[in-house]
């Protein structure tokens, strides 16, 4: 009863998870509801904090999110092995060529055939988080998205000066999700080190 009851709930969270992926590549108008909604939930944060801080509040708020999630959604042990199996298979196969081994080189081309089964699973593993993370960062990001739409802000960034955060930096890159992306990468790195998340090499 509880398996199925948690087998439930997981299908269910996957699929809001997709559901709020792809609903806002298609729709405008879905993006702007679920910010408006957010809004109710979040919007006081400017009132109280800096701008840049609220980033750095949504940064530090996804970054344990996703954490958290990875951390009891994966499994890390088979991970590890998958990448000795693929390190092993690799140096095998150089030294296999250098020699000019065809047979080693053809009994390594069939393990590599046999490894496929375990790097889809593997690679199943990785997406399915994808999801769940989706649920909490998908309405940040879009009420971050309406909010500076409807604001005019300016940040002071180091060595470049003031710039408007709906600007872009390069290419379709905001200056917004830019101090975002710099926030979230050292606290990203000192959540995963405090819940002993990956150490994969």
């Amino acid at each position: 009863m509880r398996s199925k009851l948690v087998e439930s709930l997981d299908n269910i969270a996957l699929t809001l998870g997709f559901a709020l992926t792809f609903g806002i590549m298609i729709s405008a108008e879905f993006r702007e509801q679920i910010g408006t909604v957010m809004e109710v939930v979040i919007g006081w944060l400017p009132q109280i904090l800096p701008f840049h801080m609220v980033l750095f509040v949504l940064a530090a708020v996804t970054g344990l999110y996703a954490s958290l999630i990875q951390k009891y959604t994966m499994d890390w042990d088979f991970l590890r092995e998958q990448q000795v199996k693929m390190r092993s298979f690799q140096a095998q196969m150089r030294a296999a060529q250098l020699a000019g081994d065809k047979a080693k080189q053809q009994q390594l081309s069939q393990q590599q055939m046999d490894m496929m089964g375990d790097q889809g699973k593997m690679m199943k593993m990785q997406f399915k988080p994808m999801a769940y993370i989706g649920i909490v960062s998908i309405p940040l990001f879009m009420w971050a998205y309406l909010y500076i739409g409807e604001h005019q802000i300016l940040f002071n960034f180091p060595f470049w000066g003031p710039h408007d955060i709906n600007s872009q930096v390069l290419g379709p890159i905001f200056y917004w999700f830019y101090w975002y992306f710099i926030c979230s990468i050292p606290v990203s790195q000192m959540i995963r080190k405090a819940l002993d998340i990956g150490g994969m090499e």
